[in-house]
């Protein structure tokens, strides 16, 4: 715990000396801790922006502006709709790149018409183990990741979260919808709002760590393997076989190795964080 206290002190003392930043804000586990630390040390000084798009579920954006209102963040919501960025759509493994760069840029406008010097995303020390080219928009853009600075990892961030009495202290880890595409499928309106409905419908089951990801017509769910048995329930797995299908999917798949981020990267060779071309 000394180590962890030492961390969050040294969040802090980094925050307070931006003097005023620009947090990009998705109401997640991560950027709420952030955002609120921002808060306790700099008060009005710090802005929340969130981005609004058809990858981003309408109960998110509520969370996130709920939260502002509670704590009287100030907090603004702009308009990034990924689906009009160039070669966004086709899905490309650098999808999230594109993506980043162009909200990082949205952000930075906003910040520079309020006269804020910075701008900070909430990426944590465990971000640093995977595929993650949405970190080269990062870099390129100068937008600060305060968590990694610090090193702290999601659990510790949890942890903190807790102490602070956030609310998303034990809140599932959410990514953007189009992370539910295997690479090189066209992503489309129609498809993200399938993947939200499916989601929303196991969610609401109570499903506590939810993807369904998918594969052309195919939906394959991935949850926590202590919660498989539950999923096998003739009832309920005939209910979500059927609700599903009438979303639009055309088989209904259960994935045995369960829940994990960036399970999309399976098929991709990265040996370098660059972006890789499909055969």
């Amino acid at each position: 715990m000394e180590e962890l206290d030492g961390k969050y002190d040294g969040l802090r003392n980094h925050l307070k000396s931006l003097g005023s930043v620009a947090i990009a804000f998705s109401g997640g586990v991560d950027s709420t801790f952030l955002l609120k630390t921002a808060h306790d040390v700099l008060g009005d000084n710090v802005l929340a922006v969130t981005a609004r798009s058809c990858s981003f579920p309408e109960r998110e954006l509520r969370e996130a502006e709920a939260f502002c209102r509670e704590h009287k963040i100030r907090h603004l919501v702009c308009e990034s709709e990924e689906l009009e960025i160039e070669g966004f759509s086709n899905n490309p493994p650098d999808r999230c790149y594109l993506c980043k760069n162009e909200l990082f840029s949205k952000i930075w406008e906003i910040a520079r018409r309020e006269g804020i010097p910075h701008v900070a995303e909430g990426s944590n020390l465990d971000d640093n183990g995977d595929y993650r080219p949405g970190l080269t928009a990062v870099r390129e853009q100068g937008v600060l990741s305060p968590l990694r600075q610090a090193g702290l990892s999601k659990a510790e961030i949890r942890i903190l979260s807790r102490r602070l009495g956030l609310p998303t202290w034990n809140k599932a880890s959410f990514a953007c919808l189009s992370s539910r595409f295997v690479y090189g499928e066209s992503i489309t309106e129609e498809k993200l709002a399938m993947v939200d409905k499916a989601e929303q419908f196991l969610l609401g089951h109570g499903f506590h760590q939810v993807r369904v990801r998918i594969h052309q017509r195919i939906a394959r769910i991935e949850i926590e393997p202590g919660e498989f048995s539950r999923m096998l329930e003739p009832g309920l797995a005939a209910e979500t076989n059927w609700r599903l299908k009438e979303l639009g999917f055309s088989y209904v798949t259960l994935d045995l190795a369960g829940y994990r981020t960036g399970s999309m990267n399976d098929s991709l060779k990265t040996d370098a964080a660059r972006p890789i071309e499909l055969p």
